[in-house]
């Protein structure tokens, strides 16, 4: 090569979008890196429409597919309809004994790099709305004490409503059994003599459960169906969906 002829930086000589292959598919939690050659051989992975046969390749996410589906983005936001009897936990289900969460979803989203977590816990007996990401910033931004986001929970009471627990949640005054601070107000909707809807604006341990234990009532069945400006809607129970840039963006809003 002539001296006078300089390779351009790599940064020039390939787009900032194009990556390493197995970086991409290691990241997104398909395979490892060392793996990735054996995933080629196991399944369809094309960019561009060009079939690719062996690792060390750089590609752009955007355009490869794996068996002909998109591939997984690259910050996952999922809205997730938890069942009864399974845990917000990482690696051990505890003394309660139970399923995990994140075994009920795709293994590679549990093997992704950042890994995915669940914004804030719902305990294991408590049904509805749970957000899921990889996203960090996301995930502290929903979860932050100073932010107050808003969360719908139904609630299935053991005695009958006496009458005054709406005002009791909506004073600001009421305090938890070893909590040092009052909790925020919160909104109670009557919906049957032994049946409401509450809106909490914090996400303390057990809030709902210890919010009507302190009123002298047990919950007996709690389901959340809102999360700031996210709902459940008609998703059946165990099943997920994505969550939209959009949405994501008024949820961090």
């Amino acid at each position: 090569m002539p001296r006078d002829v300089l390779l351009p930086p790599l940064a020039l000589r390939y787009p900032l979008s194009m990556l390493r292959l197995e970086r991409i598919l290691s990241n997104r939690g398909y395979c490892t890196r060392g793996e990735t050659d054996r995933f080629l051989d196991d399944h369809v992975v094309t960019h561009a429409g060009v079939r690719l046969r062996r690792s060390g390749v750089q590609v752009d996410a955007e355009k490869l597919l794996i068996d002909d589906q998109p591939l997984d983005a690259e910050k996952l936001y999922v809205l997730y309809h938890k069942p009864a009897g399974c845990i917000c936990a990482h690696g051990d289900a505890g003394p309660e004994g139970g399923t995990l969460v994140y075994d009920l979803l795709p293994a590679r989203w549990v093997a992704r790099n950042p890994v995915v977590t669940t914004v804030g816990r719902l305990d294991k007996e408590t049904t509805g709305l749970l957000l899921l990401s990889d996203d960090g910033q996301f995930v502290h931004k929903l979860t932050s004490p100073k932010h107050h986001v808003p969360r719908v929970y139904q609630a299935e009471l053991q005695h009958d409503l006496r009458g005054n627990e709406k005002a009791i949640f909506a004073s600001g005054k009421l305090m938890l059994a070893n909590d040092d601070r009052a909790l925020l107000p919160a909104e109670l909707r009557v919906t049957g003599k032994r049946t409401c809807e509450i809106t909490v604006h914090e996400g303390r341990y057990h809030q709902v459960r210890r919010m009507f234990a302190a009123v002298g009532n047990h919950v007996v069945k709690l389901h959340r169906s809102g999360f700031g400006q996210m709902e459940l809607g008609d998703l059946p129970e165990g099943q997920w969906r994505m969550i939209d840039a959009a949405a994501v963006t008024k949820l961090e809003k």
